[in-house]
C-alpha cells in the first residue's frame, strides 16, 4: 500500500535555523526539523517530501507539484507568509488541505508579521509552539487525510 504523501515545504531563511536569531528560533537546525517530520511522518504511516528554498518562485513551483500528487501540504513560507499574493494564488489553485506552520508566535513580533497571506489558504494554523509544531502539523494532517479517505 502506498501511504499518502504530505509536501512540508520551508520558506526564506529557515536553512539558518540555529544560527539566526536563537533567542527567537532556538538552536536547532532544519536538518533537526527534517529528523522530527521523518519520526512524525513514519509513525502517522505518511510520506513526506521535505524541502527549503530562499526563492518565492521554486516555492511556488513546489506547491503547484502537489496538484494530483501529494493529500495536503504543510508550510512555514517564513517571510513570504506575509508578503506573497503568488504563493497564496498558489496553494489555492492545489485545492489541498494546508496547515501553516511559524516556529515563533507571529502575533508576539513585529506588526508586520501579524499578517499572513498563506492563512487565507489555510485550513489550520500553528505557531509559537517552536519545532513541535511541525510534528503537531503532521498529527493534524494525517487526521485531516483520514477524514477525507473515510
Amino acid at each position: 500500500m502506498e501511504l499518502p504523501l504530505v509536501y512540508v515545504l520551508n520558506g526564506p531563511n529557515l536553512n539558518m535555523l540555529g544560527m539566526r536569531q536563537p533567542k527567537i528560533y532556538g538552536n536547532a537546525t532544519l536538518d533537526d526539523v527534517e529528523q522530527i517530520c521523518i519520526q512524525n511522518a513514519e509513525q502517522l504511516e505518511i510520506a513526506i517530501d521535505f524541502r527549503q528554498t530562499n526563492d518565492e518562485g521554486e516555492l511556488v513551483s513546489w506547491i503547484q507539484e502537489c496538484r494530483g500528487k501529494a493529500k495536503g501540504i504543510i508550510i512555514n513560507a517564513g517571510a513570504y507568509s506575509h508578503t506573497s499574493i503568488a504563493v497564496l494564488d498558489a496553494l489555492l489553485s492545489v485545492e489541498l488541505p494546508v496547515i501553516e506552520v511559524h516556529i515563533s508566535n507571529i502575533y508576539r513580533r513585529e506588526s508586520f508579521r501579524h499578517h499572513s497571506y498563506v492563512s487565507h489558504a489555510a485550513t489550520g494554523i500553528i505557531c509559537g509552539l517552536g519545532l513541535q509544531g511541525y510534528a503537531l502539523a503532521l498529527a493534524a494532517m494525517a487526521d485531516l487525510i483520514l477524514e477525507e479517505d473515510n
